[in-house]
């Protein structure tokens, strides 16, 4: 049983039987589901390496260019030796200029000047339009979760085995069109990459990650409760192993008292009066701001097993979540006020997939009148509260119980399409009650 095992050892031993069947077995694909944190990427640069190793050249896909590079980056890094092809596109700066100084990384915008090599890596895009002779005996499929089925299509005349590695409580693959005439269907081009495949492949290998070495004790039950309650995992470090402190005292305020709750917890919710705004809530993206300016004021440092000094709590290592872009420039454009910079500030949609020590989050709820299908996606409210090592501080209005329970889920059932589990109703309750136990009530 993997609960009576430490997290290491049921890691490994998960890990063992991925490559096993990656290596040995004789199904047409491997899924390997992943929580937030799990290593994906440690596993997709282990899986290369040992293919490559045991004489099998293969393909990666990935599903973004910034994927690619840091797979590449990778890989450089564990094996410096290892050939690794770069296929990008012909437009200028197609790639990170880090790639150009490592010895056996080639990059070409032509698979003809890379097939020679052990390990080819490119965005799924980049590849739907490379024909080739003969297909490669192995590819794997990172970020899985976020690539459309018309996606898998396009590349599967590639190769003949993959293994699909990806995080099933993320964000759904994005379509700028409506697929409302597809949805039920075998062939829908809208649904992900792995759904499509296991739906016409039920008997193919499925493994999972158990544990999460991003998320702190504190946050990986809430997080595996109320997103993946189906594939539960744990935190690979106990309470204890991390701490976050600060070296100037708080000064009574309502933020100063959230970041002290949430250095003790792991978690803190800062939250104003109820009231009906506007999407970019001046008050709401103020209270974000100021939150993060305090982080930085009072000298936070965070401890951890990775070394056993405190780390400074830089602005590098800070990040900001919402759920539009124009909430994002509101925040950016407060911090600035502020005299603060290089923290990150961004969509759940580009935060996937990021590792910070301290998050602070602006509820996709907060001060709205409705509850949209888009606010309670689960995987938007997933990305959001699991990006951190060691604290989220989520800035919210009062009032989101009551507004989910005014607003059910009102979605038309449609045949033949699988239901999403969790429900993201369901999960936001979740979420909110946890939070509501480290509440700080503040009046802007």
């Amino acid at each position: 049983m993997t609960g009576t095992r430490t997290p290491a050892a049921a890691a490994a031993a998960a890990t063992d039987a991925i490559l096993h069947d990656t290596l040995h077995g004789d199904h047409r694909g491997v899924v390997v589901d992943s929580p937030p944190g799990a290593g994906k990427s440690t596993l997709v640069v282990r899986a290369a390496r040992e293919l490559a190793a045991a004489g099998r050249p293969l393909m990666v896909v990935a599903q973004t260019n910034a994927q690619v590079d840091d797979l590449v980056l990778r890989l450089a890094e564990q094996d410096p030796q290892l050939p690794v092809g770069r296929l990008h596109s012909s437009e200028p700066g197609a790639y990170d200029p880090a790639l150009t100084g490592l010895p056996a990384v080639r990059t070409s915008a032509k698979i003809a000047d890379l097939a020679e090599l052990d390990v080819v890596v490119s965005t799924a895009a980049k590849w739907a339009f490379i024909k080739v002779a003969e297909p490669w005996r192995h590819a794997i499929v990172d970020e899985a979760y976020q690539m459309r089925s018309d996606a898998l299509l396009s590349v599967a005349g590639l190769f003949e085995r993959a293994l699909f590695v990806g995080d099933p409580g993320q964000l759904d693959p994005f379509s700028v069109v409506g697929a409302d005439q597809w949805a039920g269907l075998a062939y829908d081009p809208s649904s992900s990459a792995v759904a499509t495949l296991l739906a016409h492949n039920p008997g193919l290998p499925q493994h999972r990650l158990p544990v999460s070495w991003r998320l702190p004790a504190s946050a990986a039950p809430l997080v595996s409760a109320a997103f993946y309650p189906y594939t539960p995992f744990r935190s690979g470090t106990g309470h204890g192993d991390r701490r976050l402190a600060f070296a100037v005292a708080g000064d009574g305020s309502g933020v100063d008292r959230v970041l002290d709750e949430a250095a003790e917890s792991g978690w803190g919710l800062l939250e104003l009066p109820a009231r009906h705004t506007p999407r970019t809530d001046p008050e709401a993206v103020r209270a974000v701001a100021l939150v993060v300016r305090r982080l930085l004021d009072r000298g936070g440092a965070a401890t951890s097993e990775r070394s056993a000094d405190p780390a400074p709590l830089t602005a590098a290592r800070i990040a900001v979540g919402t759920a539009h872009r124009d909430q994002a420039a509101a925040v950016r454009a407060a911090l600035t006020d502020l005299g603060v910079s290089g923290v990150a500030v961004d969509t759940a949609n580009r935060l996937q997939g990021r590792e910070f020590d301290v998050t602070v989050v602006l509820h996709p709820l907060s001060g709205r009148p409705d509850a949209t299908a888009f606010h309670l996606e689960t995987g938007r409210l997933c990305v959001l509260a699991s990006r951190h090592r060691h604290a989220c501080i989520v800035v919210c209005r009062a009032g989101v119980a009551e507004l989910l329970d005014e607003h059910p889920s009102t979605e038309p059932v449609q045949l033949g399409v699988a239901v999403k589990f969790p429900d993201g109703w369901e999960a936001h309750h979740a979420v909110l009650a946890h939070l509501s136990e480290h509440r700080v009530r503040w009046r802007p």
